[in-house]
């Protein structure tokens, strides 16, 4: 007998990437930032490790949000704060979608998307990507039902412009545009200067990449405060204390410290950067990239069968065995010792 719900039967979660078996193993799965975080959010986080531990965090995350707001150049009440963007995204899905107008998202996207969609039991229009990956700015123009999209996209490493994003929504006035920018730190432009223009506009990001703060959980929104204040409504219907005490420490330490993260970022990129070069000379398929991992192809052997190969020669990559990307390999940005080895280990299978 199962004690299941008909609901639980019919989900299909979302799969996280492995973890290494050994601290040999290199992790190119994951999208994680290969450096630490900033020393300052390291110090702060000790320093909460105290007595305080007893008591239940500030609910509202105030100094962690006050310090996202001066970042970011917007007011405090604009800021939302969760255990992670996917919390976040989580509960915005519960706050702005409706089961009468389909929540719209593409169809290479994040694949959480289409989990919530199916949690919550909400209708989705799913937007097909051009043959290129690139988006088909005219079929995001139906002013009906949440759209929601990463920018830059995940997992095709390809960016809107400010100006693209600007033109969807002036097209969708009458609904919440919900632009994720969990990467945009990497190279895209951000629709934060947008959100004086669009009252119907959220920006949901994440310490966990740019900030190197995966291990606490700290995700945020910026928007109006209207949509700020349907966010706090169902968080507060789920779980009041979403952001621990070492969490909002490091986060708020993280988000003051812009010259560490600034120098870190620009680590990234420039190693990303050599890397298209790199993986190009092998023979990939690899366009130019705004986040902080590669999207790649080879047209002379299985995606599938590479990432097999790399494994045994200890190296992770992310297979995602989807329509239309299931040839695809996504390839997160290490040190540069660790891309290193990655191109040794091409050079063995490629020989």
């Amino acid at each position: 007998m199962s004690y299941c719900s008909k609901l639980v039967t019919t989900l299909k979660p979302y799969i996280p990437g492995e973890l290494p078996e050994s601290p040999d193993i290199i992790k190119l799965n994951t999208n994680e930032n290969p450096y630490p975080p900033s020393p300052k959010a390291i110090e702060a986080m000790r320093r909460a490790i105290n007595d305080d531990l007893r008591l239940y965090p500030d609910p509202e995350s105030r100094a962690l949000k006050h310090a996202i707001a001066k970042r970011h150049g917007v007011d405090d009440d604009r800021v939302f704060a969760g255990n992670g963007s996917d919390e976040v995204l989580a509960l915005s899905f519960l706050a702005f979608c409706d089961p009468d107008a389909p929540v719209r998202f593409f169809d290479i996207t994040y694949s959480f998307y289409k989990v919530y969609a199916s949690l919550f039991r909400l209708p989705a229009n799913i937007i097909k990507l051009n043959d290129d990956f690139t988006v088909p700015l005219d079929k995001c123009l139906q002013n009906s039902g949440t759209l929601i999209f990463p920018n830059p996209n995940a997992p095709t490493t390809i960016a809107l412009s400010s100006d693209e994003v600007r033109f969807i929504l002036e097209n969708n006035r009458d609904c919440v545009v919900i632009v994720d920018e969990a990467y945009s730190e990497f190279g895209s432009d951000t629709a934060i200067a947008l959100l004086p223009e669009f009252e119907n506009l959220l920006v949901v990001r994440t310490a966990s990449k740019s900030h190197a703060l995966a291990g606490i959980r700290v995700g945020y929104a910026i928007g109006s405060p209207a949509l700020i204040k349907s966010l706090d409504c169902v968080k507060n219907c789920f779980n009041s204390y979403p952001v621990d005490r070492v969490a909002q420490a490091g986060a708020e330490a993280s988000m003051y410290d812009d010259e560490y993260t600034a120098a870190v970022l620009e680590k990234i990129k420039r190693t990303r950067d050599r890397a298209v070069l790199k993986l190009r000379e092998f023979g990939f398929a690899c366009p130019d990239s705004s986040n902080n991992f590669l999207f790649v192809t080879h047209p002379k052997m299985n995606a599938l069968d590479l990432a097999a190969e790399l494994k045994r020669r200890r190296i992770l990559v992310r297979h995602f065995p989807a329509e239309r990307i299931d040839n695809h390999l996504r390839i997160t940005v290490g040190t540069d010792e660790e891309m290193e080895r990655l191109y040794s280990a091409l050079g063995e299978i490629f020989s």
